[in-house]
C-alpha cells in the first residue's frame, strides 16, 4: 500500500503483485464522515489481487487531505474538483466506485466527464437526501439526532456507529478503531446533496453503471437504491443481511465479487 499526496489530497494506492495487470485503474470515493481508509481495509488489496491498480482518495477536509479547518465551507462542486485532480494524475480514465456521498460525487462528476464504467454503492440518489432524511426521521429518529450531532463535530456513543453502518456482528475493538477515524462532515455539502446541487440528469454522460444497495441500510434504504436504478434505467442488486457500510461488513467480499464479475462484462479487462 502506498500513500501519496496529489494536490494536497491523500491518495491510497495498491498495485497488482504479479501476473496479469489490467489496464483500467479503479478509483474509490468514500462517503460522508469518512476517508480513503474505508477502502484500504479490504477493497484496495482485494482488487489489486485481481490485477487492478486500485486507488482511493480522501476528499478535501477528510482523512489525510488538506483543509480540515474549512470543512463546512466545502461544497459538492469542490469534491468533484478533487476527484478530477486525482483522475488527471492517474493518467488514464478510471472506473469510479462511489459509496454513499461518494456515489453522489461520482454522479456530479459525470455531468462534465466520462469514464469507462461507474459503480454507485449505497449511493445518495440523484433526487438527493430529502427522502432518506424523512425515512430516518420516521423510522429511527434517535439515530438521526445522533448523526446530526456527529455532523456538527460532536461525539456520539459507539453504538451509533454500529447501528448506522453495520447489520452483521463486528468486534468491539474493530468498531472502536473505525470510530477513531470517523469525523464530521461539511454542512454545505449536505445541503448541496439535499437541495442545491442535485445531478442534472440530461447533462450526464452515461457509462455502464452498476447500482448496489444493502437490505438493512438505514441511511440509504433499499427503496432509494431502486429509485436510483430506475432513474438511470439500469438493474440493481440489494445485498441481503448487510448494512450501509458494505465495504467493512463481515461479508464485504460478496460485494467485491459482484463488482469484480461485472467489470469484464463491460469490457473492463
Amino acid at each position: 500500500m502506498i500513500t501519496r499526496q496529489v494536490a494536497r489530497l491523500e491518495v491510497l494506492s495498491c498495485a497488482p503483485g504479479g501476473g496479469q495487470t489490467r489496464p483500467a485503474p479503479l478509483l474509490f470515493v468514500h462517503g460522508a464522515f469518512a476517508g480513503a481508509w474505508v477502502w484500504d481495509e479490504h477493497f484496495l488489496p482485494y482488487f489489486a489481487r485481481q490485477g487492478y491498480h486500485a486507488h482511493a482518495l480522501s476528499l478535501r477536509g477528510h482523512g489525510g487531505s488538506h483543509s480540515h479547518e474549512h470543512l463546512d465551507a466545502h461544497s459538492v462542486h469542490d469534491y468533484v474538483d478533487d476527484l478530477a485532480q486525482v483522475i488527471a494524475d492517474l493518467g488514464a480514465a478510471p472506473v469510479l466506485i462511489g459509496h454513499s456521498m461518494g456515489g453522489f460525487v461520482v454522479q456530479k462528476y459525470l455531468e462534465r466527464h466520462t469514464v469507462p464504467a461507474a459503480v454507485l454503492m449505497c449511493s445518495v440518489p440523484p433526487q438527493g437526501l430529502i427522502a432518506a432524511q424523512f425515512s430516518m426521521l420516521f423510522q429511527k429518529p434517535g439515530l438521526m439526532v445522533e448523526l446530526n450531532r456527529l455532523l456538527g463535530g460532536g461525539e456520539v456513543p459507539l453504538d451509533v456507529l454500529r447501528e448506522a453502518l453495520f447489520a452483521q456482528d463486528i468486534p468491539v475493538a474493530t468498531l472502536e478503531r473505525y470510530y477513531r477515524k470517523m469525523q464530521q462532515e461539511s454542512q454545505r455539502a449536505i445541503w448541496d446533496m439535499s437541495v442545491f446541487s442535485l445531478p442534472v440528469i440530461d447533462r450526464m454522460h452515461r457509462p455502464p453503471l452498476l447500482v448496489l444497495g444493502a437490505e438493512h441500510d438505514l441511511l440509504m434504504p433499499a427503496f432509494l437504491v431502486q429509485s436510483t436504478a430506475r432513474t438511470y434505467g439500469v438493474p440493481h442488486k440489494i445485498f441481503r443481511g448487510l448494512g450501509h457500510g458494505v465495504m467493512l461488513e463481515k461479508d464485504w467480499e460478496h460485494v467485491a465479487e459482484t463488482v469484480r464479475d461485472w467489470l469484464p462484462e463491460q469490457g473492463i479487462r
